[in-house]
């Protein structure tokens, strides 16, 4: 009985600074409802992206016509955010472990092509997931290290319930980059990368056209949406039968960038869609 009063009042303290988290999201949504009804997007959706002398990150803030249980049922589970995060154009491979730490997903990025396994740089992501209250989940990922001497990464989800069998999220993703960091990104900007482009424009130049951030900024705008719409294209792929899922939310993240050429595009759908297939199979065996 001492044990199970203890349990109650420990729940009790926590539900009560539970709100804290939900009701700042809910700020959040208040104060972006102009930019959520008006913006380039075509839809209820606000990103933000920043840069500092140690690292950048970027920020989704969206609505999506799902109830919160349905997201949470979708979103909080390890192996899922592997059927999520293989979805991404540069994502190899994923797959959740579980162990005496934890969760782990060992993760490896590569090029936007098919790529052998070892050829590509593995990521470990640590899976920490938080029900804070009955209208607010959070979860978050993090790697220690990453490649071109990037480090730090961290990406987060975290979901508030609104009325009208609608949810608000919001997506970050961030890491920091040291020196040569910032070389490597720099040799690819000026390469490969050299005309991409992210989403926030830029003030009127001489020639009165407006243009899109570009560098640094740019590139983690590109992937901040390309995680978003993998998390977007998961949820709807949920409404489907269990065995067409995977060609759903497939065909769903590739019509979804193709919405924005000027910053996604990379391959052709008939290319992107065999090699995610491989790769998905791939993904069934711990490596």
């Amino acid at each position: 009985m001492a044990t199970l009063a203890l349990v109650c009042g420990c729940a009790s303290a926590w539900a009560s600074n539970d709100a804290a988290p939900a009701s700042a999201l809910l700020g959040d949504y208040t104060r972006l409802a102009p930019a959520l009804k008006n913006n380039a997007f075509g839809q209820p959706l606000v990103l933000q992206s920043s840069e500092n002398s140690t690292g950048l990150a970027g920020d989704i803030y969206a609505v999506v016509p799902y109830r919160l249980a349905a997201v949470s049922a979708a979103m909080r589970a390890p192996e899922h955010w592997c059927e999520v995060m293989i979805l991404h154009i540069n994502t190899k491979y994923c797959h959740a472990v579980a162990g005496p730490q934890g969760t782990r997903l060992l993760v490896n990025i590569g090029k936007k092509t098919p790529q052998a396994m070892a050829d590509a740089t593995r990521l470990v992501f640590r899976y920490n997931e938080t029900r804070i209250a009955k209208n607010y989940f959070a979860i978050t990922l993090t790697a220690k290290e990453g490649p071109l001497g990037t480090s730090n990464y961290r990406i987060r989800l975290e979901v508030v319930e609104l009325p009208v069998k609608q949810s608000f999220v919001h997506l970050t993703y961030a890491y920091s980059v040291g020196f040569a960091g910032r070389l490597a990104m720099q040799t690819y900007l000026t390469t490969l990368g050299a005309d991409k482009v992210g989403f926030s424009r830029l003030a009127p130049g001489a020639d009165g056209e407006t243009g899109y951030v570009s560098g640094v900024r740019g590139m983690i705008e590109r992937n901040t949406m390309r995680y978003y719409l993998a998390i977007d294209s998961y949820l709807a792929s949920q409404r489907e039968p269990p065995a067409t899922q995977l060609e759903h939310r497939l065909q769903s993240w590739f019509s979804a960038v193709e919405r924005y050429p000027r910053q996604l595009h990379e391959v052709e759908r008939a290319d992107y869609l065999a090699m995610k297939r491989a790769e998905v199979l791939r993904q069934q065996t711990l490596y």
